[in-house]
């Protein structure tokens, strides 16, 4: 064998996977079509940020790269919820949902996609496992039951074990593999961008519901003196599309307004950046020689922090099945034991965050009073409220999902 696994994909899930299977002694090819950007300013920069839950900093741990992330990560103790469904453009509701209700930690760590490829990809050029390709692409597929054939875009063909596909939500090795999607579309965009504000976010991630979607604010390091957050401003497409054609003044304006200003006037301090908003989900998690992990596998609209920590979750189980069974790596009783393992989870919470995606959308002034009546309903019952923050966390579903070692 060329080497034991394939990762076709360069992006955080793909960099992380070749983080994790290489610290665990397994030879590793990952390939990207594009250098990563790693400057915020490039022409390219992916100027969304995540959020690592609670799980997602333990899988981080294991493959050893939290200690070189966790200097640039904004702790994340509180996640507000803000209603602001009425006449004006105004918080009617907000309630404020702690980490220390549940945990000693915070929710989680949040940190810029762009400063997560640079510190990644610098992670994997010094670990000897590892052969780290930017500018080369998986191009063609060829599978047996005893091992994988991948050609690469430099004509290169290489011998493998596994194909981990963390190749995005056109991936090609999904396709290669004859394994087809279901689709929701909602007529949505999101807007990417980093802001300044006056007042502090105090390590706050807040999400204003109006309509067309959530206005999410998540804590950064201070910009300059100045305190910051990313955002992501989920619109209809239409409208959407009208906010990119703003003037920086008008757009500043626009999106202060959309806050409830509640933290003063927002002032950008990136680009903005448009991005097209579907939940998408994989027929099938494996083919023969092939696993499916993160957009590959499944894709949702940005609430509440699932979409990257539900690809670490895929990674960590795909993990637990390769270190326990070295010998089987790839093999069909590996492979299918990772796809009864995230199967389940993966449908409810594809289900659940398209719930909510739909109705933050709600437009219909009853709608919108019962999505704040519903807020208020869930943030009143204790026990309800705090099941379903262990829940987003992920927590309450690891054991779940994660297979036994024991093959």
């Amino acid at each position: 064998m060329d080497c034991d696994i394939v990762i076709s994909g360069g992006g955080i899930a793909g960099l992380t996977a070749a983080a994790a299977f290489g610290a665990q002694g397994f030879s590793i090819l990952c390939v990207d079509p594009a250098p990563p950007v790693t400057d915020r300013e490039t022409a390219g920069a992916d100027l969304r940020s995540t959020a690592f839950l609670q799980p997602a900093r333990a899988f981080l741990e294991t493959a050893g790269v939290w200690a070189r992330l966790a200097e640039h990560a904004t702790p994340l103790q509180t996640m507000r919820i803000v209603d602001a469904g009425g006449a004006d453009p105004a918080s009617r509701v907000s309630r404020d949902f702690r980490a220390e209700d549940i945990s000693k930690l915070p929710f989680g760590w949040n940190l810029p996609n762009w400063l997560l490829r640079r510190e990644l990809a610098a992670h994997l050029r010094r670990m000897p496992d590892v052969d780290y390709r930017p500018g080369t692409a998986t191009q063609s597929l060829f599978t047996r039951s005893g091992s994988a054939r991948v050609t690469l875009t430099d004509g290169a063909r290489v011998q493998t074990r596994l194909v981990i596909a963390a190749d995005g939500r056109g991936s090609p090795m999904r396709k290669a593999a004859g394994i087809s999607v279901t689709t929701t579309r909602f007529g949505q965009k999101a807007l990417a961008f980093a802001v300044t504000h006056p007042v502090p976010h105090g390590n706050v991630s807040t999400e204003i519901h109006r309509t067309g979607g959530p206005f999410t604010l998540v804590p950064l390091p201070d910009v300059d003196g100045q305190p910051s957050s990313a955002i992501v401003w989920m619109e209809t497409t239409a409208n959407a599309d009208a906010l990119m054609t703003l003037d920086d003044s008008a757009f500043e304006a626009a999106m202060s307004e959309r806050s409830c200003h509640l933290f003063g006037p927002l002032t950008l301090a990136s680009r903005r950046t448009l991005w097209p908003i579907i939940a998408q989900q994989a027929d099938r998690l494996v083919g023969e020689r092939v696993a499916l992990v993160a957009e590959a596998a499944h894709v949702l609209p940005p609430i509440g922090a699932q979409g990257l920590n539900m690809s670490l979750t895929d990674l960590g189980v795909l993990l637990d099945l390769a270190v326990a069974d070295r010998t089987g790596l790839g093999t069909r009783h590996m492979l299918d034991r990772y796809a009864r393992a995230r199967g389940a989870d993966i449908r409810a919470r594809v289900a659940g965050i398209t719930l909510l995606n739909r109705a933050s959308m709600a437009q219909a002034p009853l709608l919108r009073d019962l999505r704040a009546q519903g807020l208020e309903a869930l943030f009143a019952l204790t026990p309800l409220r705090k099941g379903l923050m262990s829940l987003g966390l992920g927590t309450r579903t690891m054991d779940r999902v994660r297979p036994q070692v024991n093959p």
